[in-house]
């Protein structure tokens, strides 16, 4: 495959990739985007502190720490002390935020799951899809 080719199709996997995601959100009226995207940080990161959490979203503190009060006051989040630095707290997920989380993650698999068996791809297509996404996100 030419070097310009293998760009047009990496420009198409962006582009593609952002579309479906803004069409998975347009279907949850009921969990802001920010929400979701927040859980999924702490997801990935495990518990973290305010700071680590805004660099990860490339975001600042203050709108970090505005995020994560509205998560601790719906109780999706808590904070804790901080075991090494009194000025600091670590922010984790809570039961109810991790089953808001699964609950969010199985209605996005339900609809894109819908959209596949309508296109006519196979389980096998969408395993590969999925395998070139992995390497590509975790190839640094």
């Amino acid at each position: 495959m030419s070097n310009q080719r293998v760009r047009q199709l990496s420009n198409d996997l962006v582009v593609l990739s952002a579309r479906l995601v803004r069409e998975v959100r347009r279907n949850h009226h009921d969990v802001p985007t920010a929400t979701t995207r927040l859980l999924s940080l702490l997801d990935e990161l495990g518990p973290s502190t305010v700071g680590a959490m805004a660099q990860a979203d490339r975001c600042s503190q203050p709108t970090m720490t505005g995020h994560v009060n509205a998560l601790v006051e719906r109780g999706w989040v808590q904070r804790t002390p901080h075991p090494d630095d009194a000025r600091s707290s670590v922010v984790s997920m809570t039961t109810a935020g991790r089953q808001m989380l699964i609950s969010v993650r199985r209605r996005n698999a339900a609809l894109v799951a819908e959209r596949i068996d309508a296109s006519g791809h196979t389980e096998e297509e969408l395993a590969t899809a999925v395998a070139v996404l992995t390497d590509v996100l975790h190839h640094d």
